[in-house]
């Protein structure tokens, strides 16, 4: 099989159809610029290792490895956050299916999950992530706070849905004003492809 490059996946909406909660503008510099970017690096850091030892020659492994993490997280964290939302005249005010049982399990309502989601979200200091994840073990639904895009990660808990919190993802639209950004962002939830995620790891 041949080796390949990561790319920058299409938004499966128009730049415009997330407005008024995602304003055309952020989303063009979010999606083409900051994730590109994030895209980029990472085929930098694996151009220069594969270079590296064509030529038999050390590279600064730590460097590179911190690198590569960093610009990883930013990737995979983004390519969730695209696909996992939707126009607001298409998304649903709720989850739906097992996602939903699974939440009125574990956190009793929407209510108290969205409460706790969105308290998650905005008490993240500097640049980061929250994340809903799912424990296989026990079973459980837990929403985390990601550092950065790689850091507090917990291994082998899948990520079920994420939310931005770096200043990139919402400055433009609303200052420092970013628990607006967090109310609008559950009018634009896909809910149906989320459950569809969910179901894999049951």
């Amino acid at each position: 099989m041949a080796k390949e490059y990561y790319k920058l996946p299409p938004l499966a909406y128009g730049y415009d159809e997330l407005e008024p909660y995602i304003s055309e503008e952020q989303l063009r510099l979010h999606h083409d610029k900051h994730h590109q970017s994030y895209v980029d690096n990472l085929n930098s850091i694996i151009k220069m290792v594969e270079k590296a030892r064509e030529e038999g020659k050390d590279y600064d492994y730590k460097a590179a490895t911190k690198a590569a993490s960093f610009n990883a997280g930013g990737n995979v964290l983004h390519d969730y956050f695209w696909w996992e939302m939707m126009p607001a005249e298409k998304a649903g005010e709720e989850p739906v299916g097992e996602l939903l049982e699974q939440i009125k399990k574990d956190f009793g309502s929407f209510e108290r999950f969205k409460k706790e989601f969105s308290q998650v979200a905005l008490t993240v200091e500097g640049s980061g992530w929250a994340a809903l994840t799912y424990c296989g073990d026990t079973h459980r639904l837990s929403p985390i706070q990601i550092e950065k895009h790689n850091v507090n990660v917990y291994p082998d808990y899948p990520i079920i849905m994420v939310l931005d919190m770096w200043e990139h993802a919402y400055y433009i639209d609303y200052r420092n004003e970013k628990a607006k950004f967090v109310d609008g962002f559950w009018n634009i939830i896909n809910w149906e492809e989320l459950d569809k995620h969910f179901k894999k790891y049951l």
